[in-house]
């Protein structure tokens, strides 16, 4: 049997490098500073929320769905492409580590 692990794992970084080279620097370029660190704090909000309330692998489409509420909910209006880019973003910092639950929630709560 192939493993395929290490072929997903090279796929989510290839990911992350084009959310970072590409997807972000567009929305830098349509919001302001503080606008953009209160919407990445509010989508990295929304994924770890997501991922505690939806417990379980293959459950994607209901964790995607409370993330969009979420975020329509605080006005968060960004085209598809970037909120998805965001979002894939704050999942793959939330399981790599690189961001934590508390982490996220005190970043939105000092910019207001």
């Amino acid at each position: 049997m192939f493993d395929i692990t290490t072929i997903i794992e090279a796929a989510i970084a290839l990911i992350g490098v084009i959310i970072t080279a590409i997807v972000i620097p567009f929305i830098k370029s349509k919001t302001t500073v503080a606008q953009q660190q209160q919407i990445n704090g509010w989508v990295k909000i929304a994924v770890a929320a997501a991922e505690q309330i939806y417990v379980g692998s293959g459950r994607g489409v209901e964790k995607k769905a409370h993330v969009l509420a979420f975020l329509k909910n605080k006005g968060v209006t960004l085209d598809v492409e970037s909120v998805d880019a965001m979002i894939e973003s704050a999942v793959y910092e939330l399981t790599h580590g690189v961001i934590e639950i508390g982490a996220a929630a005190v970043a939105v709560g000092q910019d207001g």
